[in-house]
């Protein structure tokens, strides 16, 4: 079973502890809401407890797999795209999942992509409210609780 295959598993079945093992302890996510990176296991995990309890009807409905630049260097790395579909805050969400790979096959970088721009929207701010009820970001100016 590939570590893509492990991957979609530990998401269908919402196993925060399956998908720790998966990814390097230095592991980036860019998210389609932010513009730098989540960075390191601890962050892009409780990130994914967010994510697993916002999306509805989430699914995965394709893969690809080949090997993609990671790099300035030109380097390469054996990657995967994982297509899904899901629903938050009525609205339906396509998106890819791209995730690169280290030579232990662990994932080291995780980038997510996910139109239209309203459903971006609707992503953005239910997943900063989780980040913040779950005390991973601080809550914006004005918005102290």
């Amino acid at each position: 079973m590939t570590t893509a295959d492990r991957f979609r598993a530990a998401v269908d079945s919402r196993d925060l502890t399956a998908l720790d093992e998966l990814f390097t302890e230095d592991v980036r996510l860019y998210s389609p809401v932010k513009f730098t990176p989540f960075e390191g296991r601890p962050m892009v995990l409780g990130l994914f407890g967010v994510l697993l309890r916002t999306f509805e009807n989430f699914r995965y409905v394709g893969e690809f797999t080949g090997t993609a630049r990671t790099g300035t260097d030109g380097t390469s790395a054996p990657s995967a795209v994982l297509l899904f579909r899901a629903d938050v805050g009525g609205k339906e969400i396509h998106g890819i999942d791209l995730l690169h790979f280290d030579e232990d096959g662990r994932i080291k970088e995780f980038t997510v992509m996910v139109r239209p721009q309203s459903a971006v929207r609707a992503l953005g701010d239910a997943v900063l409210t989780g980040l913040i009820a779950d005390g991973l970001v601080p809550a914006p100016a004005g918005q102290q609780r």
